[in-house]
């Protein structure tokens, strides 16, 4: 089993930056893509971003492409969500997600195991 523990979450003023993380107890992270995904109040589940095993392939979300990227280090066990140019729509309960395979992907459905998640709050 797998487990994924996510930090960094807070309350940030629009246009303000923040950085999650997410660790894992994996013993072979690096044969896990990972991913990002975000839970707004009344909303559905949505892909944020994802990433290969290497690093080498990212995904984003066309909502947030240019302002967040989506990084790792395999050596840490941790995979990084750098989130910059904040807006209000961007409040929700953020989750980490490991795939076992490779590549990257984009639906929920493809991913195997997930953290508790963290809130971010970004007040206008």
């Amino acid at each position: 089993q797998v487990q994924l523990v996510e930090s960094g979450g807070g309350l940030v003023q629009a246009g303000g930056s923040l950085r999650l993380s997410c660790g894992t107890s994996a013993r072979s992270f690096s044969s896990y893509a990972m991913g990002w995904f975000r839970q707004a109040p009344g909303k559905e589940r949505e892909f944020v971003a994802a990433i290969s095993w290497s690093g080498g392939t990212t995904y984003y979300a066309d909502n947030v492409k240019g302002r967040f990227t989506i990084s790792r280090d395999n050596a840490k066990n941790t995979v990084y969500l750098q989130m910059n140019s904040l807006k209000p729509e961007d409040t929700a309960v953020y989750y980490c997600a490991a795939r076992r395979y490779l590549a990257p992907a984009s639906r929920g459905s493809e991913y195997d195991y997930w953290g508790q998640g963290t809130q971010v709050t970004v007040s206008s």
